[in-house]
């Protein structure tokens, strides 16, 4: 348990003392956020604060698992490290993203073909490098069964397995993408969900049917629930690090080099740890939010009209006149309910069948 604090701990002070270091390069190189003429006013005066913040977390994550591994004398797992591959992949898609609205100037980077492309590329390698690298169980980080709290129902094989682990990558990472439209928002929403899945790793762990002490019919096939926790509690601390600086008054966005990193890490949190159903109640806000974007955009083109006065849904309630920290505190209470309800049914899989 000490890997998980420690991870935690390293990646907090990593973003505290780091992101306003990377304030300062970004600000000195011009790299500010682009704002599109046609969203809430009250936006117009975030242009130029520097972007592509999600290089802080990033980094920081990685650094405190490493570090942790270092100093607890452990080894890495491949469960872990694949979802940090996951995270640092669709980051990099991000980053390159980024880079050329702020080179060309435009609200629009990649072009949706070579956004998806890459998107396809690192989400691809993670879901065939998941189903191999099996431990002495013979179990692999993923399974080829779907799961909620844990895996149930028959073998989809390899290939159907590829495109569920592609559509929830691509969902999750879009997800987050709509979300991070206020300062903060998307930020927070994450802490509390790499808080919950810190805390099934850690049950998970203790309930392991690699445990033959503790092993009974509840116990859990997941191949390396404790670096799991490690990965999600490292996460955690990042994120929280980088809060205070991404904190309305934002001094930094995270960009979508952070937003299309966290929605390939908890997509790559829920896979490994055989949870992939449960992230839809665990990370209900993301699902809520890329909804209304469905709901707009299907109801335009439908029926001429709009459901919402903007999509994603904060800036509907911006548009009604709530202040940017009271949809972002609403919304943040909406995500605690979410983690409360999924950690709830989680437990509740578990004693059903105890």
């Amino acid at each position: 348990m000490r890997q998980i604090l420690f991870s935690g701990a390293i990646g907090l002070f990593l973003t505290l003392i780091g992101t306003p270091l990377l304030i300062k390069l970004l600000a000195r190189k011009g790299y500010g956020q682009f704002i599109r003429d046609d969203g809430p006013r009250g936006h117009a005066g975030k242009k130029g604060t520097p972007t592509m913040g999600g290089i802080a977390f990033i980094l920081a994550t990685i650094i405190a698992y490493a570090l942790t591994k270092v100093i607890t004398s452990s080894d890495p797992t491949f469960s872990g490290v694949l979802v940090l591959f996951l995270f640092a992949g669709m980051g990099l898609v991000g980053f390159l993203d980024d880079y050329i609205k702020i080179v060309k100037q435009r609200s629009l980077g990649l072009r949706a073909k070579a956004k998806m492309a890459g998107q396809l590329i690192v989400g691809i390698a993670f879901a065939v490098l998941s189903l191999n690298f099996a431990d002495a169980r013979n179990q692999t980080p993923a399974s080829d069964r779907l799961s909620f709290t844990q895996d149930f129902g028959w073998q989809i094989g390899p290939v159907i397995f590829a495109i569920w682990a592609l559509f929830m990558i691509l969902a999750m990472s879009n997800g987050v993408n709509l979300t991070d439209g206020l300062d903060g928002l998307a930020t927070g929403a994450s802490v509390m969900v790499f808080g919950a899945y810190t805390f099934i790793g850690v049950w998970q762990y203790q309930e392991s049917c690699a445990n033959q002490l503790t092993a009974g019919p509840a116990c859990y096939e997941v191949r390396d629930p404790l670096d799991l926790a490690v990965v999600a509690s490292a996460l955690m601390g990042a994120c929280f690090g980088f809060l205070w600086w991404n904190t309305s008054p934002a001094k930094i966005f995270m960009g979508d080099t952070g937003s299309l990193a966290l929605g390939g890490a908890l997509a790559g949190l829920a896979i490994c740890s055989r949870t992939e159903l449960l992230l839809a109640i665990l990370g209900g806000l993301f699902v809520l939010i890329t909804m209304s974007v469905v709901i707009q955009v299907g109801s335009f083109r439908l029926t001429g009209r709009r459901v919402f006065r903007m999509a994603p849904l904060q800036h509907h309630f911006e548009l009604k006149g709530w202040s940017e920290v009271l949809v972002v505190v609403r919304f943040w209470i909406i995500q605690g309910m979410c983690v409360i309800v999924g950690l709830g049914t989680f437990y509740a899989g578990w004693r059903a069948t105890k």
